[in-house]
Order: structure tokens, then C-alpha cells, then sequence
């Protein structure tokens, strides 16, 4: 039997932990890490996902991301140190490597990350690492790209719900590529970390196998409606007017806007898949497939 201690549980990835892990196999616990808290000792394996999400509205503060996601992440860690646990699993972010990238970045792609979330990210990877700890413990360090899956309420659901109301994406003519990682593979991994010994401890990139372009994602959406794709190949020239326009005039579309909509962030899976040395059980298509036609009930 294992026992598992998760911070940050209420929210898309913790919940889903939880309910997977809640059977015959496991003790599943949650903590809080708010105000004075005092972690349970008695646990065999360490879950942080407590933090401050990335694009956040609710700071106001840049020293909130370095006090949660950064010093919060070391405290939890020094617990973990003190406790009979041996096993911790720190979700960090690819946002802590780079902010968009052509090439798959990779564990090993120099780091530089742009914004403040992702910054308190490498922080507290860096934090955890410069601490040494008994050789009988293990350290995972977790970089997932935009996790997705029934009961999302992130960007993909935003995309999901503009393109339901049959409006055409007039983006076509962009081409990317980006990563997901499907909560299914997601779970699938941490299983395998948890249940394993021999997978070293390191820095794992996860994500699902392929990745999709935008127009891909549009035209899954519409799939999972059983209804034809509304792709616009509006002149590159001409969309990047309006988004100059609208950085003068404030308009929704604007060049920031337009770089997150089609700029390419590839991830790379590989060391993960070669430490558990099993194929992933989502495909990336299968897996944004069925969180679409979650969105619709």
C-alpha cells in the first residue's frame, strides 16, 4: 500500500490524482499550505502541486510567484526531508525552460524563462536541488506543457467554447506546432514513478507524443461536434496590421495576443519514455479528442 500526501489537491491535476489513487492501493491524503500548516509524517511519497497558476489576474505582486510557487516549494520539500518518505514529485512547468520555442525543447535546452511565473518555477527547481538529501530518496522534478482532459477549465475550454459558436478561425494561414499532455498519460506516469524503483530521480518533460498545430485543435473541436471544420487563410500580412492596430487602439486582437494564438511550443518526451520504457496510452489526438466531447455535456 502506498501513501500519498498531495498539496494543491483541489485543483484540475490534484483532483484527478486523488480520484485515480482512490482505491484498495492507496491512502491518499491532501494538505494545505496556507497560513501555519503542519505536514503528517506518516506518507510514502510527496505530491506539490500548491502554486500560483501561470497569467494569473490575482497577483498583484511579482513577490507572491517567489514567495508560493518558489520558498513554498522549498518548505514542503524540507518536510519531505524530515518525514519516512521517499519519493517526491514536484510539478514545475516547461515555462521554466522557455516561453515558446521551434525546436522540441528538451531537459537539457538552456533555460530562459520570460516571465514571472516562470522564473519562480526555476527558482524553486534550483532550491530543491542545491539541498542535499539521503541517497535512499528520490527527487522527480516534473516540467508538463498544457495539461488537458475532462473538466479542464483552462485555454483549451476558452478555444473550445469560440469555436462552438461557429464563428470561423481566421488564422488559417498560420502554421505551429504545440504540445498537450493529456491528464491520462499524465496519471499513467505518475503511477509508474510512484509504483517504481527504478526510475532515477531527474527532470522529466511531459508530454503526449505529437504535437498539433492550432488548426488541428479547430479541427478536432469540430469533430467532437460531428460538424465541419471553419478554417479562414486570411493574409499573414494583413492579420498582423490589425493585431499592430489593435496594440494603438487596445482591440482584443493584438501582436501579443496573436503570438500566444500561433507561435510554436514543442516538448519533448523522450527521457521520460525512455526511464519507464513503456508507450504512452493516450495518442495526442485520441486524448484532446475525448476533452472535447467532455465540453459537451
Amino acid at each position: 500500500m502506498h501513501r500519498i500526501l498531495i498539496s494543491g489537491a483541489s485543483g484540475f491535476v490534484g483532483s484527478n490524482l486523488s480520484s485515480f489513487f482512490n482505491n484498495k492501493e492507496y491512502i491518499v491524503s491532501s494538505i494545505s499550505l496556507r497560513g501555519n500548516w503542519r505536514a503528517d509524517l506518516n506518507h510514502d511519497v510527496y505530491i506539490h502541486l500548491a502554486g500560483i497558476e501561470k497569467d494569473t489576474k490575482k497577483v498583484s505582486d511579482n513577490h507572491e510567484y517567489l514567495k508560493i510557487n518558489s520558498h513554498l516549494t522549498l518548505e514542503f520539500f524540507q518536510a519531505f526531508l524530515n518525514s519516512d518518505a521517499r519519493k517526491f514529485i514536484f510539478f514545475s512547468s516547461c515555462k521554466a525552460v522557455l516561453d515558446s520555442s521551434i525546436d522540441p525543447i528538451a531537459e537539457t535546452t538552456k533555460m530562459k524563462p520570460m516571465t514571472e511565473y516562470g522564473k519562480s518555477k526555476l527558482l524553486a527547481e534550483n532550491l530543491i536541488q542545491d539541498i542535499e538529501f539521503p541517497f535512499e530518496k528520490k527527487l522527480f522534478i516534473l516540467r508538463p506543457c498544457l495539461i488537458h482532459g475532462p473538466g479542464d477549465r483552462g485555454n483549451l475550454r476558452q478555444l473550445f467554447n469560440l469555436v462552438s459558436r461557429g464563428i470561423p478561425w481566421p488564422l488559417g494561414a498560420f502554421e505551429n506546432k504545440r504540445s498537450f499532455c493529456s491528464i491520462d498519460n499524465l496519471l499513467f506516469i505518475i503511477k509508474e514513478l510512484i509504483e517504481r524503483e527504478d526510475i532515477p530521480s531527474g527532470i522529466y518533460n511531459l508530454a503526449d507524443d505529437e504535437s498539433i498545430s492550432t488548426n488541428e485543435l479547430i479541427q478536432l473541436i469540430s469533430q467532437s461536434q460531428n460538424r465541419k471544420a471553419k478554417l479562414w487563410n486570411i493574409s499573414k500580412k494583413f492579420i498582423e496590421g490589425v493585431a499592430s492596430l489593435g496594440d494603438k487602439l487596445h482591440l482584443p486582437l493584438n501582436s501579443e495576443r496573436l503570438h500566444k494564438l500561433t507561435s510554436s511550443y514543442v516538448v519533448s518526451n523522450a527521457k521520460i519514455k525512455a526511464a519507464i520504457g513503456k508507450p504512452l496510452p493516450v495518442s495526442s489526438r485520441e486524448g484532446l479528442l475525448k476533452t472535447f466531447k467532455s465540453f459537451n455535456s
